[in-house]
């Protein structure tokens, strides 16, 4: 069923004046079609005591709240309070809290906290009763209807700094609005030219938008993709003076949305300030699912479905059908990641070849490559590698001060130029003996922001290298698209998979280190995913 709603959750000042039928968002949710996964009866007393642990007073600096599933309702819960809530039984889209002790901590589920730059900066690392949860009960229960979620799903304080693993000084990976915060921006033909407006949108409407964008042929039921849990975003859409022809998608990996907004007002970053003067910008940014981690987005990006429902759970998980586990993160394993999507899953690939049979698609360097005609893992799958440069020195647009010293900079410099190459080839018709038509939809993956994000935090210097370096590489891709002569008949995207928080480097901490001392059987998936029983 589509549902038509007058306004997304937060609502600006003053609506835009938008004209004809199509007003505020369209929404399209598809309920779980399975009971939601719960803790085993046999399990509980084991759950019981790791809840018991985690929520320590000790363990408060680094753990934030614990989720969980009891079936037919939810619990978040944390040192001083807990609240309970369920779905609707009348709001098929809808929840609903049932039960709260103590301080609930999912009161503040805004979106619009800490934006922008000014904001973020004057709060460093809040504290869970000063933070927001955008949209907290809809993305913690999505986790629970896979067979494959967590008994136990433990949330990361924003302060927390994983020393011991890995020294990050930027982090994502949890429910608060700065980590769940990424940029939305979109321009070009079909788009209102608002600006930078005060609102917000999620991730999983990113697909949605762009097929209703493009003109794609909806199921039967009006979603655009099976499972869609998205919203069509039509405030930010124009359609009086046509669709357009083609949609250029570009991801900065785990970029802050208010460094790369300042950025861009302050002329640091072009061609992203480009973009947002001819468009529209949501200022309190697209919002990820739990977790907010990099491939389980990348997917609910171009699937419009939550991870809980695309199958791509986290960055590793435990299959209880197979007990093995999964690890869909890594060099080995990101071109055969899609291997576990849930069946039916379907991309923007897949909906725009519904709609135009003879449509060119591309996916550069972006693992969630379903259906493309195009892909650059495409390459690994088959044994072959692109061309790929040897080191990263010389190569334009990459900071040598930064590209020199660290690895991780030097290793997505080189990923990112070769990510370039593929997409200007494509887009200039040849590359590598190959003649391409211009593509339908393309979607180009950049890693540098989320690499520099993590290693300095995202206010410090390499954060904002990042954004000049990727910036410049966009205006390539966008230079491209004029030599052409598609420009106006082209939208652009830019999104990232999650935000990225500056965190506490004093705070340190594992839970697991007490877990595993009190001897309980468990396992500790992408550090947060606890399954017990299974060692």
């Amino acid at each position: 069923m589509v549902h038509i709603i007058l306004w997304s959750q937060e609502r600006p000042q003053s609506p835009p004046e938008i004209g004809g039928p199509d007003l505020g968002t369209i929404l399209a949710v598809t309920p779980p079609t399975a009971a939601p996964h719960r803790i085993a009866p046999e399990l509980e007393a084991d759950a019981a005591h790791a809840l018991d642990l985690l929520l320590d007073p000790a363990l408060e600096p680094v753990v934030d709240m614990v989720v969980m599933s009891h079936g037919d309702h939810y619990e978040a819960r944390t040192h001083d309070g807990s609240v309970t809530f369920r779905r609707s039984e009348t709001d098929p889209t809808g929840y609903e809290p049932i039960g709260a002790t103590g301080v609930d901590p999912l009161t503040d589920q805004s979106t619009e906290k800490f934006a922008p730059l000014a904001e973020e900066r004057a709060n460093p690392y809040p504290h869970r009763t000063a933070n927001a949860y955008p949209h907290a009960y809809d993305t913690i229960a999505q986790i629970f209807d896979h067979p494959s979620a967590p008994d136990l799903c433990v949330i990361h304080s924003a302060a927390h700094n994983w020393e011991d693993q890995g020294g990050h000084r930027g982090e994502h990976g949890s429910l608060g609005v700065v980590q769940a915060r990424a940029p939305f921006v979109i321009a070009g033909k079909g788009v209102r030219n608002d600006g930078l407006v005060a609102r917000s949108g999620r991730l999983v409407d990113v697909a949605p938008t762009i097929l209703h964008l493009l003109g794609a042929t909806p199921h039967p039921d009006g979603t655009y993709l099976a499972g869609q849990d998205g919203e069509v975003r039509l405030d930010v859409l124009d359609l009086d003076g046509g669709r357009p022809q083609h949609v250029i998608g570009f991801l900065f990996d785990g970029t802050n949305p208010n460094v790369l907004y300042a950025m861009a007002a302050s002329g640091e970053a072009p061609n992203v300030a480009r973009l947002m003067a001819m468009g529209t910008s949501y200022q309190h940014g697209a919002m990820a699912s739990l977790p907010t981690i990099t491939l389980a987005n990348h997917t609910s990006i171009i699937t419009g479905r939550h991870p809980g429902h695309h199958g791509i759970l986290n960055n590793a998980w435990w299959d209880r059908a197979t007990g093995t586990q999964i690890i869909t993160n890594s060099s080995a394993t990101w071109h055969a990641a899609m291997d576990n999507l849930a069946a039916g899953t379907e991309s923007i690939h897949t909906a725009v070849h519904r709609t135009w049979s003879d449509a060119f698609t591309a996916s550069c360097n972006e693992p969630c490559d379903v259906d493309a005609n195009y892909s650059t893992f495409d390459f690994f799958r088959r044994g072959e590698v692109p061309p790929i440069p040897n080191d990263p020195i010389g190569l334009p647009h990459s900071t040598e001060r930064f590209v020199r010293p660290s690895k991780d900079y030097s290793w997505s410099t080189i990923i990112d130029h070769m990510c370039v190459e593929q997409a200007v080839g494509i887009l200039s018709g040849h590359y590598r003996d190959t003649t391409y038509p211009l593509p339908k939809f393309m979607w180009v993956n950049f890693t540098l922001t989320d690499s520099a994000m993590h290693e300095g935090g995202p206010h410090s210097e390499i954060a904002a290298a990042s954004i000049r370096d990727s910036d410049a590489r966009i205006g390539e891709v966008i230079a491209a698209v004029e030599r052409a002569g598609a420009f106006d008949d082209t939208a652009f995207v830019l999104v990232a998979d999650h935000g990225m928080e500056e965190n506490d480097p004093t705070v340190q901490g594992d839970w697991d280190v007490p877990l595993k001392e009190s001897g309980l059987t468990f396992r500790d998936e992408a550090y947060g995913f606890l399954y017990l029983g299974v060692s």
